[in-house]
């Protein structure tokens, strides 16, 4: 059976494009590559990689009382494989991955606010949900949440989703848009720095 391999658009173009000198593309390149040969990542591959990210079922959830089930970062990599898969085609390119990472490291602070605005807005009509967002917070805590300490209220993702929306709904028409989303985040000095955390660490 014969493997189809995908081969990037030039570097010339995509040096154009994003926010990385044509060396830092051929690293990111050839790192990519090593994780999938074909030159597409599909979405099971992308859990499978974004889950040894996290802790896997050891001893340490199994010796707790009662025992709890060990982190599951799935539903979360599926919503972040479908923001990275901007064509919506099932799978994802170097030339998407790349993109999403500049503007993720080295984008504009709008330019990531639109992006996690696009994560979050999970049926792409432009607008945040109560349900969009309760669905999110449940995979971050699904992945993160169970595990921390002091153990998280079962009703935390429900408060989360309230408190997101008292912020950033500024009509209270009960969706947020791409507007206020920003608007809100500009005005929020720990998502602002945030924001700045991962700015050139490649």
């Amino acid at each position: 059976m014969t493997m189809v391999c995908h081969r990037p658009e030039g570097l010339d173009k995509l040096e154009a494009q994003t926010n990385f000198s044509k060396r830092e593309l051929q690293v990111l390149y050839r790192g990519f590559k090593n994780e999938c040969p074909s030159g597409v990542v599909n979405e099971d591959t992308f859990k499978q990689i974004y889950s040894q990210f996290f802790p896997h079922g050891d001893l340490q959830y199994h010796q707790c009382n009662p025992p709890v089930s060990p982190p599951d970062a799935s539903t979360y990599a599926h919503y972040l494989f479908n923001a990275f898969d901007s064509a919506h085609s099932g799978s994802i390119k170097f030339e998407d991955f790349v993109t999403a990472l500049s503007i993720l490291l080295r984008g504009s602070v709008r330019e990531k606010l639109q992006w996690t605005f696009n994560l979050y807005d999970i049926n792409k009509d432009g607008y945040i949900n109560k349900e969009e967002m309760t669905d999110i917070v449940r995979a971050i805590y699904d992945m993160m949440g169970k595990y921390t300490y002091p153990a998280l209220k079962t009703d935390a993702p429900k408060l989360h989703v309230e408190a997101f929306f008292q912020k950033m709904d500024k009509n209270r028409d009960g969706v947020v848009t791409l507007d206020e989303f920003i608007l809100s985040c500009q005005e929020d000095e720990n998502i602002m720095k945030s924001l700045q955390l991962f700015e050139n660490v490649i």
